[in-house]
C-alpha cells in the first residue's frame, strides 16, 4: 500500500510540473501570436493587402467574403488582386488571442478599419471586428487557416 501512495505522489507531482509548463508555454505562445498578427498588419500597410494576406495564409486558408468562402492561397490571392485597388489600406490590431493547450492553433480577435479608394480617387471607410483562426506549421511559423 505504501508503494502505491508513493507512486500516486510522485505522478501527481510530475502533472502538476506539467501543468505550470504548459501555462508558461501558453503565455509564450499568446505573445507569439500577438506579434505574428502585428507582423502581418504591419507587412499589410507596407507591402498592400493581397501581398500580405499571399504571405500569411496557409496553404490550405479559407476567408469568408460577403458569404462566399474561398479556399486556398491562389484563390484568396486572386480575389484580393482584383477587388482592391494598390491604393487601398487595412489597419488592424488584435485585442485578444488564445491559443490552445497543444501549442498548435490560436485565434485572434479585434477592430480593423478598412479604407477603399473608388477610380475618382474618393475614398470611404469602413470599421468592423476580425476574427483569425492560426495554425503552427511544420516549419514553427504561424498562419492563417480561417479568417
Amino acid at each position: 500500500m505504501k508503494n502505491k501512495i508513493i507512486i500516486l505522489a510522485v505522478i501527481l507531482t510530475i502533472m502538476a510540473c506539467n501543468s505550470s509548463v504548459n501555462s508558461k508555454s501558453t503565455d509564450s505562445d499568446k505573445q507569439e501570436i500577438l506579434n505574428t498578427e502585428k507582423e502581418f498588419a504591419d507587412y499589410v500597410k507596407k507591402e498592400g493587402i493581397a501581398a500580405g494576406f499571399n504571405k500569411y495564409a496557409a496553404p490550405d486558408a479559407v476567408i469568408n467574403r460577403k458569404g462566399i468562402f474561398l479556399k486556398g492561397r491562389e484563390k484568396i490571392n486572386e480575389f484580393y488582386e482584383q477587388t482592391r485597388s494598390k491604393k487601398d489600406r487595412l489597419e488592424w490590431e488584435a485585442e485578444f488571442a488564445d491559443v490552445a493547450a497543444s501549442g498548435d492553433l490560436a485565434y485572434t480577435y479585434g477592430n480593423y478599419t478598412y479604407t477603399a479608394y473608388d477610380s475618382s480617387g474618393k475614398q470611404t471607410e469602413y470599421k468592423g471586428v476580425f476574427h483569425t483562426v492560426w495554425k503552427k506549421q511544420k516549419d514553427g511559423s504561424w498562419r492563417f487557416v480561417y479568417d
